[in-house]
């Protein structure tokens, strides 16, 4: 110690010397735990997660809303204040099911009961919240998520190395078997609900012709949107996505399922504000949840 002294004159310099370079590696690594703990919160998934996908009419299933995958999954924190959609669509009608909502339980965000047969496709949309990454994890993000409208903004306005400032939102839907397959119940698994980003099946997945193919299209306010990169997940293994596909000129990806287990699909998309001094983009998260689990 008395040799690495000498090197700045006197112990009083060596101290500050030290002291400065400990500041200096605190901030570097709180900005980094920053960092790292604000990516998962953007570029993880987010989906309606029931207990169970196929149901006795009268029965009912506990639901939750699950972000993240593999060691980082979790059930999501997000305030009941924020939900701004929740229903469920079957060929009975329409259903506002917002009051059985109980965000904060820790066992599950709601429990729907359905009394009647009948597909339900269930809805879920939040409001915008907030996100600022710096530089390099925005980049990395948003060149993982393929979102080239906003690697084209950056990079025209030569703003590469600025941080990342976007407003993000949810959209999800699941679809849940209530009783016996019917015909009608087609037109409800295809049905397009007009969600901001929204994923709609070309064909129902629990109808019994259902081969495993699944061709899916991706709207983004309300247009067939082409050149999204859409992943599928096996949630009962879903560490990694099982394929990742990128949707044609309209909008088509098409994704090759067995009928068992629990399967998620999501896609996620942003374009550039104007004249908002305080963000850059607007960016919807979007996923499509369907299952085989036994019918109880």
């Amino acid at each position: 110690m008395t040799s690495t002294i000498s090197r700045y004159g006197s112990l009083d310099s060596y101290t500050k010397q030290r002291g400065k370079a400990m500041r200096r590696a605190w901030r570097f690594a709180l900005a980094l735990a920053i960092a790292g703990a604000a990516l998962p919160a953007m570029a993880h998934d987010f989906w309606l997660q029931p207990e169970r996908f196929r149901l006795k009419p009268g029965a009912a299933t506990p639901m939750t809303f699950q972000v993240g995958h593999g060691n980082d999954r979790q059930k999501s924190l997000i305030a009941r204040n924020r939900v701004v959609r929740f229903d469920s669509l079957s060929v009975a009608g329409q259903a506002d099911r917002r009051s059985e909502l109980r965000m904060g339980d820790a066992n599950a965000d709601t429990v729907l009961k359905f009394p009647a047969r009948g597909l339900q496709l269930l809805a879920f949309e939040t409001d915008g919240a907030y996100s600022e990454l710096p530089a390099l994890r925005f980049n990395d993000y948003l060149k993982a998520e393929g979102l080239t409208p906003a690697i084209t903004w950056r990079a025209q306005k030569k703003a590469v190395n600025a941080p990342g400032r976007e407003t993000y939102s949810r959209r999800a839907k699941a679809l849940v078997q209530v009783g016996d397959y019917a015909k009608a119940d087609d037109a409800i698994a295809t049905r397009q609900l007009g969600l901001a980003l929204e994923i709609v099946p070309e064909v129902n997945p629990y109808a019994p012709e259902f081969t495993g193919r699944l061709p899916v299209r991706v709207y983004y306010q309300g247009q067939p949107l082409a050149g999204a990169m859409v992943r599928i997940n096996n949630l009962d293994f879903d560490s990694r996505p099982l394929e990742v596909m990128t949707t044609d000129a309209a909008g088509r990806a098409v994704f090759k399922i067995p009928k068992t287990g629990s399967w998620q699909l999501n896609v996620v998309w942003t374009k550039p504000v104007q004249g908002n001094p305080k963000v850059d983009f607007d960016t919807i998260f979007s996923s499509l949840t369907l299952g085989f689990t036994p019918v109880q």
